[in-house]
């Protein structure tokens, strides 16, 4: 429950096994994906994943865990471009409806990805 009493989306989805087991299919997908995989070598998916459960948790009004690097810190350097980061979000999206997660959560989520663009996308190419 939230501070006002009101269950969390957090709640909604079924709290920590589904934010993980989404967070785990998410990248399934964009490991998958060939314009996707090649931004992610060499990292190490098991921390990343962790974070992610962390932040995607905290996005959904569960615990705020989320202990990793400020966003545009951690994106710095990679070149991500604003198709890639479309592809990420579609990709989420799918994840989510995939999931059985409401169109309302899905909006919300969508809402503050988006919102962090300007912290990811490094690049105009």
């Amino acid at each position: 429950m939230s501070a006002t009493g009101e269950t969390t989306d957090y709640e909604r989805i079924g709290g920590a096994p589904a934010v993980s087991a989404v967070v785990n299919r998410f990248y399934e997908a964009v490991l998958a994906d060939p314009a996707l995989a090649p931004y992610f070598t060499g990292v190490e998916m098991s921390g990343l994943r962790r974070h992610q459960v962390l932040l995607i948790s905290q996005v959904l009004g569960g615990p705020a865990e989320y202990d990793g690097r400020e966003l545009a810190d951690a994106h710095a350097g990679h070149n991500i471009t604003d198709e890639a980061f479309d592809k990420v979000v579609a990709h989420l999206v799918t994840t989510l409806k995939d999931a059985g997660v409401d169109d309302d959560i899905i909006g919300r989520v969508g809402q503050v990805v988006v919102g962090l663009r300007a912290d990811i996308v490094t690049s105009t190419a």
